[in-house]
């Protein structure tokens, strides 16, 4: 029955991971395919566009490219203003996420109880949409919402404000929401790394008389490196996604205290019929999401976890 086997081997063309491959393509071609068109395609399409003049109406023009819309970038104030917005936004959001996360899962580790109580509360909001959260905040806001109302009811009236008209309190506001939703996630992102790190390095520490403080700072903090790695890069992404919470919140004129590049990429392109400069952003958008998420794969790859 072996030398029958290995008979069949020698006459097959193919080896057995080439007969493998050509058995699962129907399974995985397809998908491939409708990805390569519709996302990377698009894409590409997109890229291309930016290179035209095109504001929508008729055929583009593919025969004179030009980068009169990139030229154009500097001198747009609203394009540098969502520019800058979006890097503050990345920044500060992410920022404040992972350390107010850090702050839930050292306290949520010390074994309190109600933990998984605590743990659903402080996860719950990243289930909801951003229109959810943009909804529930633009009411939070308001002029007689809870907040304003609760400061009235402290005796803080002289601290109330108009959060979402004032354009010195826009961008914070909306960096609060955020940070509201997704410092549960980072929480149970450092949480799992807290989990992680063996009991015997704690134990090692405190018999060498570590101090909690050096405990954690030589310790504890270095071992969550990739927890916070992980974690800033979901995060960024989620604010260079940001456009459905904004746009919900203020519509497509948020201002300049506010606006942001996918703010602006869609204005230009659907409200002004600026096609091919409102792509022009969506380029840069892309650019900048790359930005953040190459070098992790890059690192992911080459640590074998790709």
């Amino acid at each position: 029955m072996d030398s029958l086997r290995n008979s069949i081997k020698r006459l097959n063309p193919l080896s057995a991971s080439d007969s493998d491959f050509l058995e699962s393509m129907p399974f995985w071609l397809p998908a491939t395919a409708l990805v390569l068109l519709f996302v990377y395609g698009a894409i590409g399409w997109n890229v291309i566009i930016s290179f035209t003049g095109w504001s929508g109406l008729g055929q583009p023009d593919y025969t004179n490219f030009t980068l009169e819309m990139y030229r154009q970038m500097p001198s747009d104030p609203d394009f540098m203003a969502s520019l800058r917005n979006t890097i503050a936004l990345l920044v500060a959001f992410t920022g404040v996420s992972l350390v107010v996360g850090l702050g839930l899962a050292l306290l949520v580790d010390r074994k309190i109880r109600f933990e998984s109580t605590f743990r659903t509360i402080y996860l719950l909001p990243m289930a909801l949409s951003f229109v959810v959260t943009a909804i529930f905040w633009s009411w939070m806001y308001a002029s007689n919402g809870l907040i304003n109302t609760t400061l009235s009811g402290l005796g803080l009236g002289w601290l109330a404000h108009d959060w979402l008209g004032d354009p010195r309190f826009k961008l914070a506001a909306v960096i609060f929401a955020l940070v509201w939703q997704f410092s549960g996630y980072c929480m149970i992102v450092y949480l799992a790394g807290l989990r992680s790190i063996p009991n015997d390095h704690y134990e090692a520490a405190r018999i060498d008389g570590a101090s909690t403080l050096t405990l954690y700072r030589r310790i504890i903090i270095p071992q969550l490196r990739s927890s916070t790695v992980g974690a800033t890069v979901v995060l960024m992404v989620f604010a260079l996604k940001a456009f459905d919470f904004i746009y919900v919140m203020f519509g497509t004129n948020p201002g300049r205290s506010v606006d942001i590049l996918a703010v602006t990429m869609y204005r230009e392109a659907f409200s002004s019929s600026e096609w091919a400069y409102g792509a022009a952003i969506a380029v840069v958008l892309f650019a900048l999401a790359l930005t953040i998420i190459g070098p992790y794969a890059y690192t992911q790859y080459k640590r074998g976890a790709l």
